[in-house]
């Protein structure tokens, strides 16, 4: 469902409840939010086992699998937050500092 939202300056609190408001279901991912991320995942591809558990905690779905095996982080929508890196049980996945990368100039 789409909301007519062109007037949603003038909305009152009856129109325009408190708290945040999602105007359509799944769009996130049309926004790249990963831009204020402080530190992001690195996996150790000879360490990691394939086990999907930092597929099934990651609350960003940033983790693809395809084939059943990771691919890759998805760095438009990770956050950072290290869930992934904290819940790996065979600790495959590090958390390093954003800023790192950007000195190798790397994305």
């Amino acid at each position: 469902m789409k909301w007519d939202t062109k007037d949603i300056n003038s909305w009152t609190a009856e129109k325009h409840p408190i708290g945040a408001t999602i105007f359509e279901a799944g769009n996130a991912k049309e926004y790249k939010t990963g831009s204020w991320r402080s530190y992001r995942p690195v996996r150790d591809r000879e360490k990691c086992t394939q086990c999907l558990i930092c597929y099934m905690y990651c609350p960003d779905s940033s983790i693809p699998v395809e084939n059943d095996e990771i691919t890759q982080f998805d760095l438009d929508h990770c956050k950072g937050c290290g869930i992934c890196a904290e819940e790996c049980p065979v600790d495959a996945i590090t958390m390093a500092e954003e800023s790192s990368f950007a000195e190798k100039g790397e994305e």
